[in-house]
């Protein structure tokens, strides 16, 4: 039987290839969420072009396991969690679901905190209210609208974001001391300089990520099925052109994802951190790094990038927490489904929502509350990149496109970096 899959990411080559794009090229949008904006622009800030390295490490890396995690869906047709409810003791499967829930609901509550203080910048409305609406627009909006039509027209707020590359052009920017920094890597700040690399390599490599990535290529196969007018029986092999499709969408998700970090980075290390503001603690303080090319409506270009990633950004996190409890509890699952039909799911969506949305009422700097949640990123992601690592190489689960050995190396190299961070920041 010929697998159809994807009918957006159909063929390699062509004119409009970037409009053929699937799942990675939202997974790399919803990378840069208000999180990753908030601890670039703390990194740059606080250690200058000292961590500008981290980019073109970052890249493989992070592609390298984005890659892994969709190859495990789109080859075996199930999410994460389910391959995790297979193949390893139950304490595997309720540790792996339970450290990305944790993380994922401090990551939302970091989240829509720093949307409603960006928000304010340019309206005059209490957080509050601010929370609520961006909680509750973001529930309704993945219950009644499928996330896939919403997020073509959230992609266009995230252009945004290129005001940071904007500001390379319009400051003066020794490249010369960039490109040394980025070609000899130093670990500037001692132990605070530690805790940066966790939080950066936790915000791009980020474990919600690797449900998301899983279950959105189980997600768009039913939905080429469908489309296709198929039976929902198990789905025909993966073809190679199949495979080649996928980490060209992987590849430019991240590539797009890494490039912003850098401009971020770099942007903040060149206004922010050379005027003495090294310490970000309000919105209105991270706006400044765009002053230069935005002037007073700085503010507005800054929201528009935070509330459109956070826009992006939050119902994958709550999503991929609803995937992994699904899958977990054999619930039926699934955002092309409705609210009738995965009510479980879609209470699990709600239930993340409601918890991250208490954490904006305990007094936690919202912007700095998004360092943290990086942070915590960084801690959990060691333990779920061993399992996705063992479950690549189970010839049993995917026959042929078991992991090689390049995907081996990086994946393997993610790991033991994001492992001896922390074990590093707790001897130093």
């Amino acid at each position: 039987m010929t697998r159809a899959h994807h009918h957006h990411r159909n063929r390699l080559r062509g004119f409009g290839y970037l409009s053929r794009l699937g799942p990675g090229v939202v997974t790399g949008a919803a990378d840069d969420d208000p999180s990753g904006i908030g601890t670039y622009s703390q990194v740059g800030a606080s250690f200058g072009l000292g961590y500008v390295w981290t980019a073109p490490v970052a890249l493989p890396l992070a592609a390298a396991v984005q890659e892994t995690a969709a190859r495990l869906g789109l080859v075996t047709g199930k999410g994460l969690a389910a391959l995790i409810r297979e193949r390893f003791p139950r304490w595997v499967l309720y540790g792996s679901v339970l450290l990305v829930c944790v993380a994922n609901v401090f990551n939302i509550g970091a989240d829509l905190g720093a949307m409603a203080a960006s928000l304010r910048l340019v309206v005059p409305v209490p957080q509050i209210a601010l929370l609520f609406a961006f909680a509750a627009g973001t529930l309704a909006l993945e219950v009644f609208v499928p996330y896939h039509q919403y997020s073509r027209v959230l992609r266009w707020l995230t252009l945004s974001l290129g005001a940071y590359v904007a500001v390379l052009f319009a400051v003066h920017v020794d490249w010369g001391t960039v490109a040394r920094m980025v070609f000899v890597p130093g670990l500037p700040g001692g132990r605070s300089g530690l805790a940066a690399l966790i939080a950066v390599f936790g915000t791009t490599v980020s474990p919600y990520l690797f449900f998301w990535q899983a279950s959105e290529e189980v997600e768009e196969e039913l939905e080429e099925r469908k489309r296709a007018g198929r039976s929902a029986r198990a789905p025909g092999p993966v073809k190679a052109e199949h495979c080649r499709l996928m980490r060209l969408d992987v590849v430019a998700g991240m590539a797009s994802a890494v490039a912003v970090m850098f401009a971020i980075m770099v942007s903040s290390a060149v206004t922010l951190g050379a005027h003495g503001l090294t310490t970000i603690q309000t919105a209105d303080q991270a706006a400044r790094a765009l002053r230069p090319i935005a002037g007073p409506v700085a503010g507005l270009l800054f929201a528009l990038g935070v509330v459109g990633t956070g826009m992006l950004a939050v119902p994958v996190l709550a999503g991929s927490t609803a995937y992994a409890l699904a899958e977990t509890f054999g619930w039926r699952e699934g955002l092309s489904r409705t609210l009738r039909e995965a009510h479980g799911f879609y209470g699990a969506m709600a239930a993340a929502l409601a918890v991250g949305l208490t954490l904006g009422f305990v007094g936690v700097n919202p912007i700095r509350a998004l360092y943290f949640a990086a942070i915590l990123n960084g801690l959990a992601a060691p333990p779920l990149i061993l399992v996705m690592l063992l479950l690549s190489n189970s010839k049993d689960a995917l026959g042929r496109w078991s992991a090689g050995w390049l995907s081996n190396v990086l994946v393997g190299a993610a790991l033991i970096l994001m492992t001896l961070l922390p074990l590093a920041y707790l001897l130093s």
